[in-house]
């Protein structure tokens, strides 16, 4: 991204949210961090943040278009998630929904506020996951994790057939298996390796690979 670009990252406050906010604040981006909750390490790199936000209500993106009114976004990067867990035989059902509303349709309600504010040229990073892959499901469990990524997933493609036109690009990408309260800071790599990773696949997105599912390593995912 170019210095001054605006960059708005939504669950900045931690993990690798934060870490994208510091990679896009070191390149002179102007980086609005969007949170429910904000923290003292989002408030030190961030030109703003905007919290109070809650990403799957209609008043939540009202305020969130509030605070954004005005600003010619460059990059939206949807990070927002939450993961729970869910066994066959005892599913809780009211936490598959809450996965949907948070992993799948808080993104796409981001998005839709937001297009009219991306010009041409713009980009989406929908922050998603290899769980969401259908192909690519050998374990089984996490009936609402999966669902949910799945779903960002097929909203994130016709985001990107729908978007081409307009000179936005949609990219699906997969942080790797991160060190992060998420999963108990049981991962494979830091925040600020999977940042690094996420940061170049946005950097490498474009009208061509739009709508594509990549890990942050480069590889290519399988839907």
């Amino acid at each position: 991204m170019a210095e001054s670009d605006v960059v708005v990252i939504t669950g900045a406050n931690r993990g690798i949210g934060l870490e994208l906010a510091r990679h896009y604040a070191q390149e002179g981006c102007e980086v609005i961090g969007v949170c429910r909750q904000s923290s003292d390490d989002l408030v030190d790199v961030a030109a703003q943040v905007i919290d109070g936000v809650d990403v799957t209500t209609d008043a939540g993106i009202e305020k969130l278009k509030a605070g954004l009114a005005g600003k010619s976004i460059r990059l939206l990067i949807n990070n927002a998630g939450l993961l729970q867990d869910e066994q066959l035989g005892s599913i809780d059902f009211d936490s598959i929904r809450t996965q949907m509303e948070i992993n799948a349709y808080a993104p796409l309600r981001v998005a839709q506020a937001l297009v009219p504010q991306i010009p041409e040229g713009g980009k989406i990073a929908n922050i998603t996951s290899r769980m969401g892959s259908i192909a690519d499901n050998d374990s089984g469990g996490r009936y609402g994790y999966r669902a949910s990524k799945a779903a960002l997933n097929a909203f994130g493609k016709s985001l990107a057939m729908d978007l081409k036109p307009k000179g936005i690009a949609v990219a699906q990408l997969h942080p790797g298996y991160v060190k992060t309260r998420m999963v108990n800071f049981g991962g494979l790599i830091s925040p600020e390796e999977s940042a690094c990773g996420l940061a170049e696949r946005i950097a490498r997105l474009d009208l061509e690979n739009t709508g594509s599912f990549w890990h942050s390593n480069g590889e290519e995912l399988p839907w």
